[in-house]
């Protein structure tokens, strides 16, 4: 699944070709139907540059690292605005290359690298999900090594219990 964008591609193309083929101005074409006029002269470069295929919409695109770094390393060398990076390295949105300024500033080279989605694991395999892993029965060091992490976790469990209750029992007198 892709990110849905505001103006599909036959929009997108008329008022491209409204600039370039009839003539009409940028200010004109962005008023007459209602949007911005940095857009129409972002897709209007897109088209000159790649043709029709540089107005479709883009299914969402992972970069590597080291593609990041050229495309910082080649605004900071040759002084590119980010609408000129964006057209010469074809990335769909100026926010994209402002995001990875931010993150190479505040990390350098590790916050160009990309992280993984979504929740991390917390939690630790249950007893049974644990049985479930081995299909013969457990040999007497299984067993042994699983009541050990059962012992384990209760002993924590205990000892954070403990410590919260002499923390209530401060806060009482």
């Amino acid at each position: 699944m892709y990110k849905r964008s505001k103006y599909d591609y036959n929009f997108r193309l008329q008022c491209v070709e409204s600039v370039l083929k009839k003539g009409q101005s940028i200010i004109e074409v962005a008023n007459e139907k209602g949007f911005n006029k940095t857009n129409l002269r972002l897709w209007i470069s897109f088209y000159e540059k790649y043709g029709k295929n540089g107005l479709k919409p883009r299914t969402k695109r992972s970069y590597e690292p080291s593609f990041k770094l050229l495309v910082l390393m080649t605004i900071n060398k040759e002084c590119l605005s980010l609408r000129e990076a964006c057209i010469r390295f074809n990335i769909p949105s100026e926010s994209v290359i402002i995001n990875w300024q931010r993150l190479y500033e505040l990390e350098g080279k590790q916050g160009l690298i990309g992280k993984s989605k979504g929740r991390p694991k917390k939690m630790k395999p249950s007893k049974k999900n644990l049985t479930k892993k081995f299909k013969e029965p457990l040999t007497r060091e299984q067993e042994l090594l699983l009541e050990n992490e059962l012992l384990r976790a209760e002993n924590e469990l205990l000892k954070k219990l403990h410590a919260l209750v002499q923390t209530d029992k401060k806060q009482k007198p």
